[in-house]
């Protein structure tokens, strides 16, 4: 199994409703070995339309942020907890994400990220803890089978509130740090000796 035959079984996807009103399956994009995975809540117009997560306007923040943090996109996995675009943008159903999650567990066994950020509540809950309030949890690691997870805000949250920019760039300076220490071990650095 690799990315190409996920995205071949999975490009008419009718496990859910959501499919009846898009235009393309949004599976994600990125480098295929990345230690670091970064999860959204779901594909929007834009992102519909040209079948590639994160390029409206809340992906133009994501890549300044990732910029600023000195993480290449191109170097990272980018995906969605849902792969088709919810109804108006709204948050994804816990229904349809219990459904959609299958891919993206198939995702994970293909990348094995060492890292997932969670952008925003949708998958925070659906991957942390369903119970997650992300203005709680953002910033604070947790780690489950050997993978951090690291939940924060949503860009298109930090486009409506510009003052939670701030808390959003200190999450990235986390895992900026914790990037480049996996990076290092990869490189035969030695272990990786995480710090909270």
């Amino acid at each position: 199994m690799d990315l190409q035959m996920i995205f071949q079984r999975y490009r008419n996807c009718r496990m859910c409703p959501l499919h009846t009103r898009r235009t393309q399956v949004v599976i994600g994009e990125g480098n295929p070995h990345s230690p670091l995975m970064i999860v959204g809540e779901g594909p929007g117009a834009d992102e519909d339309r040209q079948g590639r997560p994160f390029v409206g306007r809340a992906g133009q923040l994501l890549n300044k942020i990732l910029q600023a943090a000195e993480i290449p996109r191109e170097e990272i996995y980018i995906t969605n907890i849902v792969k088709c675009r919810p109804p108006g943008n709204r948050t994804p159903h816990d229904e349809e994400m219990d459904t959609c999650i299958q891919i993206l567990r198939q995702q994970f066994l293909v990348i094995r990220p060492k890292i997932i950020v969670t952008l925003g509540s949708a998958p925070t809950r659906a991957l942390i803890d369903p119970r997650a309030r992300i203005t709680r949890v953002r910033g604070k690691w947790v780690e489950k089978k050997g993978v951090r997870f690291m939940p924060t805000f949503h860009p298109a949250y930090l486009l409506r509130n510009p003052a939670a920019k701030r808390e959003a760039w200190e999450d990235f300076k986390q895992i900026r740090d914790a990037y480049r220490m996996v990076l290092t071990q990869e490189r035969g650095g030695g272990p990786a000796r995480w710090k909270d």
